[in-house]
């Protein structure tokens, strides 16, 4: 794997969707890289401090949330000198998105008074009262023609369903939540899964015309729901809950056909490939060592004897678990990351009080097919977009990589390189790499297609 060198950032970045430019904020000027090169092709100046960066779908404009000021800023990629501020007033702007169309900007204000659909081809906009969240609870259809936006009024919560053309409803229905937590489309635009706050264990499946499909619920008198995830063939919705337990329903019946448990002690029977991190000692003594090593300092060189690899351990195995005080909101416990692989076959989950362990489970086969043992808690976890392979970090100077066919640690080469978040680009060409205040992207190799990494259908 191929490394570039690192480059400042201070918070936000994003790829563009069609996997050409990367944008990073670099405090209130925005940064526009090719992903080859990391060349600088457009620099643009906010007004403040960039707190949040988007593309728009067809990659041609970005918008910029400076959040502390309140507006929003958005530039085009192919017209520099054209440029766009949204400011609310007394409003405020809590969070803004981009519309299917990529020309139109939807902002909630602060207290969800109201979303607003802001129009760039002629000024005008739309206003939706009482929107119920304001970075969640709108979700738009793979296609780009409907938007579903939830809104709560007299004590209720609603679904509105917009056209994106024309951004009239379509249709308005009541849910049969207390809390609504958030609402998220099927890859398939077929179905509309809801389910409301962790108080009220509730997972509900609606039609586009508002009917109830079924209804879930997997135990009552208990946290329950943590996070839901729709698998891209939409065949499958995992739902993640409190109780640490990750439960599969299916598109037929919407009945759980798999439960899948997150124990700290591992026993057998279980033909799960075992992975740890363990540091490993490397013997300086027979390397022959130039006269520039005294430049370095003690610490680098004993930095540079040590390397992490992964040992595979066999059961029984018991897992460092923690156990979440009983007096604080909010307990670390339960399935909270969760992510699908491209082809559908493989699902990774964190368990809360486990944080240093990830699960990795094989949907054809039902069972669990790696776990990976980390010595520091895991950050951030992205499976490549275009074959089954998944990359993690743990804020270590190293991150790490599992396939089908095996695991293993690969070193970030710059110094003082610490990863705390990664994201890949569309095509699975490039790998953005966080640090604190820096970043760097890397070149990963091209699996090559074999029955290891072929799905079943």
């Amino acid at each position: 794997m191929e490394f570039t060198e690192a480059y400042k950032q201070t918070g936000s970045y994003a790829f563009s969707p069609n996997a050409r430019f990367l944008a990073v904020a670099v405090d209130y000027r925005l940064v526009i890289r090719d992903v080859l090169s990391l060349k600088v092709v457009q620099l643009f100046s906010c007004l403040d401090k960039i707190t949040y960066i988007e593309w728009a779908p067809d990659s041609e404009y970005i918008l910029c949330g400076l959040y502390k000021k309140p507006m929003i800023q958005a530039w085009s990629l192919t017209q520099p000198e054209w440029t766009c501020k949204i400011d609310e007033g007394p409003a405020g702007v809590a969070y803004a998105r981009w519309s299917p169309d990529s020309r139109h900007i939807l902002t909630t204000s602060d207290f969800q008074l109201r979303l607003t659909v802001w129009s760039l081809v002629n000024t005008a906009c739309i206003h939706v009262q009482w929107p119920k969240h304001g970075s969640k609870g709108v979700s738009f259809t793979k296609d780009g023609k409907f938007a579903a936006i939830c809104t709560r009024r007299d004590c209720k919560d609603y679904v509105n369903l917009l056209s994106c053309h024309t951004w009239e409803i379509m249709g308005v229905f009541a849910v049969d939540t207390l809390d609504l937590a958030d609402v998220q489309w099927s890859a398939d635009d077929s179905a509309i899964v809801i389910w409301d706050s962790p108080l009220e264990y509730k997972v509900l499946i609606y039609s586009p015309d508002g009917r109830c499909l079924a209804k879930y619920q997997a135990y009552e008198s208990g946290l329950g729901v943590k996070s839901v995830s729709w698998s891209p063939c939409s065949q499958f919705l995992a739902v993640g809950s409190y109780d640490q337990m990750l439960r599969v329903l299916n598109h037929l019946t919407w009945k759980v056909f798999a439960e899948f448990v997150h124990p700290s002690a591992v026993r057998g029977p279980c033909c799960a490939a075992i992975f740890k991190e363990v540091d490993e000692q490397l013997d300086m003594s027979e390397l022959s060592l130039g006269d520039d090593f005294g430049q370095y300092s003690s610490d680098n060189a004993s930095e540079a004897h040590i390397q992490v690899r992964y040992n595979v351990l066999e059961v029984p195995i018991n897992l460092p678990s923690q156990k979440p005080p009983a007096d604080k909101p909010n307990p670390k416990q339960g399935i909270s990351l969760m992510s699908w692989s491209s082809d559908s076959q493989y699902i990774c989950t964190r368990n809360d009080s486990i944080p240093t362990v990830l699960w990795i489970w094989d949907i054809n086969h039902l069972e669990l097919a790696s776990i990976l043992v980390q010595k520091d808690p895991i950050r951030a976890a992205a499976w490549d977009p275009t074959c089954p392979r998944l990359v993690l970090c743990t804020g270590s100077s190293h991150i790490y990589m599992w396939t089908p066919s095996g695991a293993y640690c690969i070193n970030v080469p710059l110094p003082q390189f610490a990863v705390i978040d990664l994201k890949w680009n569309s095509d699975g060409s490039c790998l953005f790499l966080k640090d604190k205040e820096s970043f760097c992207c890397a070149s990963p190799e091209i699996l090559q297609e074999s029955s290891d990494y072929s799905s079943d259908d």
